[in-house]
């Protein structure tokens, strides 16, 4: 079933957030789980996919005001940032990671084998959660859509053989179906809005519905609480 990539064994977590605007409390209880298990220290907050420094200061509040935990942007938006040493220090003294949405597209380019994403891995098998949210938590497959919704490129492959959809609606699951065709993917994962996908070494913990399509041409089926596939 869907399991972490080898590389990452270790004690960190990923969190994947299907979607959902934190200010509207849309994401309130997504990250009630992924702060749960966090253990205390900094969240760094990573503006990668969005360019947006605004981003990582509202998120900032939110999280200050409704799970007390301190929230510090780390400035990775161009290639040279994610070479820098000083954002390699900052993103490996994080307990939490939280890569905000945006255009996963953007996010790929910039992190896709450079220092940072090679620090965020070894964060996450040294007992940091990684969290991801909308098109970052697409990026964290071995494949995923692009920008334009028709083409596909290679992700950080942090789920093995897996690809995700985010803002998942099981109506309309050609786009992941789609994504099943391409080289090493097994596992079709569908996160709606709201809903948060968090695995380990040790298991599954989920926080809403989940999906998952095993062939292009096979039933979707509802993830359940232990991370294991029932018929929809």
């Amino acid at each position: 079933m869907i399991g972490l990539a080898d590389r990452l064994g270790g004690s960190g977590r990923l969190a994947l957030i299907g979607g959902g605007e934190f200010s509207f409390g849309e994401t309130a209880e997504a990250d009630l789980l992924w702060t749960g298990v966090t253990a205390p220290g900094p969240v760094g907050f990573l503006p990668t996919a969005s360019g947006s420094a605004d981003y990582g200061a509202h998120f900032a509040s939110y999280l200050k005001e409704g799970r007390g935990r301190e929230v510090g942007t780390i400035p990775v938006y161009r290639a040279r940032d994610a070479r820098r040493e000083k954002n390699l220090t900052r993103l490996g003294e994080c307990s939490g990671v939280y890569i905000g949405g945006g255009i996963g597209d953007e996010l790929v380019e910039v992190l896709a084998g450079s220092p940072a994403l090679e620090a965020l891995e070894e964060a996450m098998r040294s007992g940091t959660t990684v969290v991801a949210i909308a098109a970052a938590a697409q990026a964290a497959g071995v494949w995923m859509r692009g920008l334009s919704g028709r083409d596909q490129l290679p992700g950080f492959g942090w789920l093995r053989e897996t690809a995700i959809e985010a803002n998942f609606l099981p109506t309309h699951d050609h786009r992941l179906r789609q994504l099943l065709v391409k080289p090493s993917v097994r596992y079709g994962l569908g996160l709606p809005a709201g809903s948060c996908f968090m695995i380990s070494a040790d298991g599954v913990e989920m926080h809403g519905p989940a999906f998952v399509l095993e062939d292009t041409e096979a039933d979707l089926k509802v993830l359940n609480q232990t991370g294991t596939a029932d018929r929809e």
